[in-house]
Parts: structure tokens; sequence; C-alpha cells
């Protein structure tokens, strides 16, 4: 066993495509509280991003020189970083894409008007 994980699966593309054709369709308040938790995720993931790009930018990786407010926000971006490379990254350009198929696939109709 090489220890080696495969990458997480996103299917941003796939969503997108579903939403284009209709076959992905949402009502507007599960739509509406989807998209909020997908765009709240996605701020905290650009932020992590750019505090690893930061860290790795400086002379001397020292936490210790670091202001105390920003301990734990480095310790923690290079800590997902070391348990996932690549994931943030992928989960930055994913996000989006399931993002714009909620927006696309989000219906003013309630569930129980849709055809069983």
């Amino acid at each position: 066993m090489s220890g080696d994980v495969p990458p997480l699966p996103f299917a941003g593309e796939l969503f997108l495509h579903l939403a284009a054709e209709g076959r992905l369709v949402v009502d507007a308040v599960d739509a509406d509280a989807a998209i909020a938790g997908l765009e709240c995720t996605l701020a905290q993931i650009r932020a992590r991003l750019r505090v690893i790009r930061i860290w790795q930018q400086m002379p001397a990786q020292r936490v210790d020189e670091l202001p105390a407010e920003l301990v734990q926000d480095v310790v923690d971006a290079v800590f997902t970083e070391q348990l996932a490379p690549g994931q943030l990254e992928r989960a930055a350009a994913q996000l989006p894409m399931y993002i714009a198929a909620l927006r696309r696939a989000r219906t003013g109709r309630s569930p129980r008007e849709y055809p069983q």
C-alpha cells in the first residue's frame, strides 16, 4: 500500500450539465441556503489559500515570528494543506461551479409541485 489517497471527487461540471439540461431542479429556499453556505465555504477556502501563499513567500517560515492573531490561521491553513495536498485549490476551482449550477437549478416551485 503506497499511502497515496485518491483525491476527493468533485462534480462541478456534472452539476452544471444537469442544471443546463433541467435535470437538476432545486427549490428556491433550499437553493438559496445551499448557495449561501457554499459562498461562505468558498470565502474561507480562498482566505486559507491566501494565508498559505503569504506563508510560502516568507523567507523564514517561523510561527513564533508571526503576529499572535495570525498564528492559528497559519497553523490551520498549513495543516489542512499537509493533510490533503491540493484539495483547497481543487475546491476553490469547483465550488463556483456548484454555485452556478444551483443558481441555474433554482426554481420558485415548491417540492410538492414537482411531478412524481
